[in-house]
């Protein structure tokens, strides 16, 4: 068993040591006059739709006699990378003024092919020496008075590059409209496809030429947002710490006092408030086997949450680290699925189950079950849209292989320490034999309304935050500010629990010991306003359109947001029954 465990854990080190290393092509970036400088053609597709792209050659550009595709890492296949050789020949310290690349015969299918793409604010990315690259395919313009446009294809690229030494440090690409093909009508066009190249000497040393990309989210406007978001978020923080820790001292202070006068006559005491539901709040959940699931699933993910917080930290996900954050998600989650294995598992007997097996396999499913559904349905459609999200039948392979030979023995080998920890669940209090009737409640006392007042604090503490992470993912922003995310995850992590704290608190004081369901409940309903934040984002504040990109966004979206339910409901539980388990130790229970 220890030895499946070092070689699982040998095998995942090793994954992610070349996975995190994706984007690099192995060579020094070091050329002299004439040297060939690798340019990759990745692909093309909507500007608006970040998850609609095509290979490059989908399109009739001119290609080489021969092109290769480049060998890619896991993350690239993931992020829908796909590498080619593009056909421009950019030497190093060569320039040209106008070479022609290729002249092509358009057929009227290639011009409305490519009329629909410029129509659609098609663009194409590459990449030159590792540097990112882009340009649009061509432009619209339009006629106010007659009411059309004229759609002109872009048929000359001037290559900007920029080179210190024998290091390539800056690449960028201009098109101009005036040099330019009319696609508008339904005939066959003849082109003639040219490029020039210009090199120009900069002082920038090369350590430092990804900073240019990083530069647009660490402007000063855009940092004032961001730290405007933080001292929002601190405030809120204060004044809910504040207000909680002032009301429900005061309260508790009371209710201790209150509890501790034994010398007081029964008739004097009237039997209400949280000290005399002692005997049934330590009563275990229904549905344990679920509960404890959750439980274990949510501290994995949240440990998934912290390793990805510190790569970034540490500067692993610098801009266009060809897929690097894709990779990391899949193998750390590989690895610290032994976290959700103990966790559920160790709780579960803690609950008196006795079906553990049934409980471990339940705890492997609950998230990887739903996200393995949504990519099913999700890869099929990008199957159909000829995409390049659709991931390959080896890669689907490789994934599958890290599932079965690194994620589910260590879940086994966790949830083997689990029962083996033989640990029993401290509860200050016996539980009685038969549950105490709950009162009669309000209708906002009510698992929906509460819910509804728990997830809003919390949200509200990082929805400013939430447009940026959005614009990065879902568009073409860089975010590289992930100090200040951290920060945000943290207060995030303070709030929910706070909140989750004081509404079970509350719940306890009418007598209603039904907590454990709805201190999950509480903590994850920040996932469903976040859901509810992606229908708003969607609709207000982007441009994505399309059955495939609507379903990548809302569908992926729905697992993420899935996850933070998780991941927050065990925060609220985990908050709750260390505050239960405090009030009722500092009472005498009888």
């Amino acid at each position: 068993m220890a030895r499946v465990g070092t070689a699982c854990a040998v095998l995942a080190v090793a994954v992610l040591a070349c996975v995190l290393g994706a984007g690099a092509d192995g060579s020094d970036h070091r050329y002299k006059e004439g040297d060939r400088v690798p340019l990759y053609a990745n692909k093309v597709g909507p500007f608006h739709n970040p998850s609609e792209t095509y290979r490059y050659y989908d399109l009739p550009f001119c290609a080489p006699e021969h092109p290769k595709d480049k060998k890619e890492a896991l993350g690239e296949v993931l992020n829908g990378d796909r590498l080619v050789d593009a056909p421009y020949e950019l030497n190093f310290k060569e320039d040209k003024n106008s070479k022609t690349l290729c002249k092509k015969e358009l057929s009227k299918e290639q011009v409305a092919k490519l009329r629909d793409a410029v129509a659609k604010d098609y663009y194409f990315q590459m990449y030159y020496d590792d540097l990112p690259l882009w340009g649009f395919l061509g432009k619209l313009e339009k006629d106010k008075e007659q009411g059309n446009g004229k759609y002109l294809l872009f048929k000359h690229i001037h290559f900007d590059i920029m080179y210190n030494n024998d290091r390539v440090i800056e690449i960028n690409v201009q098109t101009d409209p005036n040099v330019a093909v009319d696609i508008s009508d339904d005939k066959e066009v003849h082109v003639e496809f040219s490029y020039s190249v210009t090199w120009k000497k900069t002082d920038i040393p090369f350590e430092k030429r990804m900073e240019k990309y990083s530069k647009s989210s660490s402007m000063p406007q855009h940092l004032e947002i961001h730290w405007f978001s933080i001292i929002n978020s601190c405030v809120t923080v204060l004044l809910l710490t504040g207000f909680l820790a002032t009301i429900l001292m005061r309260v508790l202070k009371n209710d201790f006092i209150k509890y501790s006068h034994e010398d007081e006559s029964l008739e004097d005491l009237e039997e209400t408030g949280w000290k005399y539901i002692h005997g049934d709040v330590f009563r275990f959940p229904e549905q344990k086997s679920l509960f404890a699931a959750i439980i274990g699933s949510g501290s994995q993910l949240l440990a998934l949450a912290i390793f990805i917080f510190l790569l970034a930290i540490v500067g692993v996900f610098y801009p266009y680290n060809r897929g690097a954050l894709f990779t990391a998600l899949v193998v750390i989650y590989a690895l610290t699925s032994g976290i959700a294995g103990y966790t559920a598992t160790s709780f579960y007997l803690q609950l008196e189950g006795t079906n553990w097996v049934r409980n471990l396999i339940l705890t492997g499913c609950l998230f990887c079950g739903p996200l393995f559904l949504t990519f099913s349905f999700l890869n099929t459609v990008a199957i159909a849209y000829s995409a390049t999200a659709a991931l390959p039948f080896g890669t689907i392979i490789v994934i599958i292989l890290i599932w079965a030979l690194v994620t589910s023995p260590l879940l086994v080998l966790g949830g083997i320490a689990g029962k083996n920890s033989n640990t029993e669940f401290q509860a200050p209090c016996r539980t009685t034999k038969y549950p105490r009737e709950i009162p009669q409640l309000p209708w906002y006392r009510s698992t929906i309304p509460q819910m509804a007042m728990a997830g809003f604090l919390p949200f509200s503490a990082i929805y400013i935050e939430l447009y940026y992470i959005f614009a990065s993912i879902w568009g073409h922003k860089i975010y590289t500010i992930y100090s200040i995310l951290f920060i945000v995850f943290i207060i995030l992590i303070i709030v929910t629990a706070f909140v989750t704290v004081a509404l079970t608190y509350f719940q306890l004081a009418v007598e209603d010991h039904k907590w454990w369901w709805r201190s999950v409940l509480c903590g994850g309903s920040t996932g469903i306003f976040i859901f509810f934040y992606c229908i708003y984002y969607y609709h207000a504040r982007s441009d994505m359109s399309g059955f495939m990109q609507t379903s990548f966004f809302f569908g992926y979206m729905t697992c993420v947001c899935y996850g933070f339910f998780l991941m927050l409901g065990t925060v609220g539980f985990r908050a709750s029954l260390l505050f239960v388990r405090h009030i009722y130790r500092s009472i005498k229970c009888e």
